[in-house]
């Protein structure tokens, strides 16, 4: 079987409220396949990271929550954790992101899944 890369995408989801939020949150880290995300609520962007297909993600994400995401972007990465076709720009590392949630996925105790 084939050893999937890792990815990261970029998707716009319209966040109303903060339920909103926790439940979209509820349910990135229900999902075994992915391995972090990050959650922009003033952007209405969601990002992740992990082994898994996007449009299986994206599909999975918009029966749960009932709202129509958007794939904004694809990053595939190498195993050296660096992407594989970008470079940061300077614009990219001025801004600063407001109001983020990020976890990664662990267990009760801390350790990483």
């Amino acid at each position: 079987m084939q050893e999937r890369q890792i990815l990261c995408m970029v998707m716009r989801i319209n966040l109303d409220c903060n339920g909103c939020c926790r439940k979209l949150r509820r349910i990135l880290l229900n999902m075994k396949e992915i391995e972090a995300h990050l959650i922009e609520k003033q952007q209405c962007r969601v990002s992740v990271c992990g082994r898994f297909r996007p449009s299986d993600v994206a599909i999975k994400i918009r029966k749960k929550m009932n709202r129509r995401v958007e794939i904004l972007e694809i990053q595939e990465h190498n195993e050296s954790n660096e992407p594989a076709d970008q470079k940061p720009t300077n614009e990219q590392a001025d801004q600063k992101p407001t109001n983020v949630i990020c976890e990664k996925r662990t267990n009760k105790r801390g350790k990483r899944l």
